[in-house]
């Protein structure tokens, strides 16, 4: 293992013993658990409604089925995203149409969404949340001539982010969240949706135990019945009262963790400032508070700097290889949407992400700028 890695989960001091309760109660599905991290975590983003899911990606998917689009409609997407963003559109029945990106922000801004709009009748769009930087949905979705019930919040990257002091998921139709191992409230997996509309959010609850009208937990209560009907078509898709255990102990110390993410930026900003041929991620933008899941550079020779950095004891990695370069999505896409988004193809060979947790010594972060700037000096 290097030296400082990549990404170390942080982890509640009451993970266990919330975990051994979970065990000891005899019940380890989706249950009371659940249902009490669906209410916490609605209470931390100010939105009236959240369902927890097995991931984000499923997030995304149940969302655009609960849409009830037509099949095989548009849904507009950056290329720069992780891949499950795309795979939730196919695996919807939907046709995935690129979105490039500003090169500042690295998401989308109204004049690319608008760009990519006016090449297709969009049915939705999936927006995301780059890194932690908050988008601003209301814009996108009046560039895309959408209405804000046709746009789905990418927001893996976003708790603890805001726009104008409302939180990421607090206004949204549909937002949908990552508890992945390396996410900023990791539980190791997981996701959620959280929305303010109660029949979409109805919809998509059903749909995460096969569109069952009733779940076990309510077949197995005293007075329960095991009858049940399957009113719309779904996935398995829950999360489990073990999962929503930890999240909910996890979600009791993001504030914390929050803090320590910034102040680890703060260093960072300070100490790379004015490196030739290195480029900070952006901040300080009016209104706008940063999740920080990500601190992203963008350097010159990215790969060769990422592997002096390995050499060097610092784990690197890279968000996103866009999706118009993986070999499955290019033969979908075909070449004419692939050549859609030229500031993604430009930037996408510079970006590196640098080690950013809430566990991260000053130390390390040292030793983390010490290699990187021993990396550009040797470039300039």
């Amino acid at each position: 293992m290097s030296s400082v890695p990549f990404t170390v989960p942080s982890l509640a001091g009451e993970v266990s013993d919330a975990v051994v309760k979970v065990l000891d109660s005899g019940w380890i599905t989706t249950g009371p658990q659940t249902g009490q991290f669906e209410q916490e975590f609605a209470d931390y983003l100010g939105a009236a409604h959240v369902v927890a899911l097995a991931s984000c990606t499923t997030a995304l998917e149940l969302s655009l089925r609960a849409l009830g689009l037509p099949p095989g409609s548009a849904v507009l997407t950056p290329s720069l995203t992780f891949c499950g963003a795309i795979n939730a559109i196919l695996h919807a029945g939907h046709r995935p149409v690129l979105v490039d990106v500003d090169e500042d922000t690295l998401v989308p801004s109204p004049r690319t969404v608008a760009a990519a709009a006016g090449r297709v009748d969009a049915a939705a769009m999936i927006v995301q949340n780059q890194g932690g930087y908050p988008v601003d949905v209301a814009a996108l979705a009046d560039a895309a001539g959408l209405d804000r019930a046709r746009v789905i919040e990418d927001a893996a990257h976003g708790p603890g982010a805001a726009r104008d002091g409302a939180p990421v998921g607090s206004e949204s139709f549909a937002a949908c969240f990552s508890f992945y191992a390396t996410k900023n409230m990791p539980i190791g997996e997981g996701g959620a949706v959280a929305s303010n509309d109660r029949e979409f959010a109805d919809r998509v609850r059903a749909m995460r135990l096969h569109g069952m009208s009733k779940d076990s937990w309510r077949r197995y209560l005293p007075g329960g019945s095991w009858r049940y009907d399957v009113k719309t078509v779904g996935l398995k898709a829950n999360m489990t009262d073990v999962q929503a255990a930890i999240g909910r102990a996890q979600l009791a110390a993001l504030p914390d963790w929050q803090r320590r993410r910034a102040e680890i930026v703060a260093a960072y900003d300070a100490a790379l400032a004015g490196l030739p041929g290195l480029t900070l991620p952006q901040r300080d933008l009016a209104g706008i508070t940063h999740a920080w899941h990500l601190y992203q550079v963008r350097v010159p020779d990215r790969d060769a700097v990422s592997a002096e950095l390995e050499e060097a004891g610092v784990a690197t990695s890279v968000h996103f290889i866009p999706a118009h370069q993986m070999t499955a999505y290019r033969e979908i896409l075909g070449a004419d949407e692939c050549a859609s988004v030229p500031v993604t193809e430009r930037i996408s060979g510079e970006l590196l992400s640098l080690p950013l947790y809430p566990g991260l010594s000053a130390d390390q972060v040292d030793r983390v700028v010490s290699a990187l700037t021993e990396a550009l000096r040797t470039r300039g």
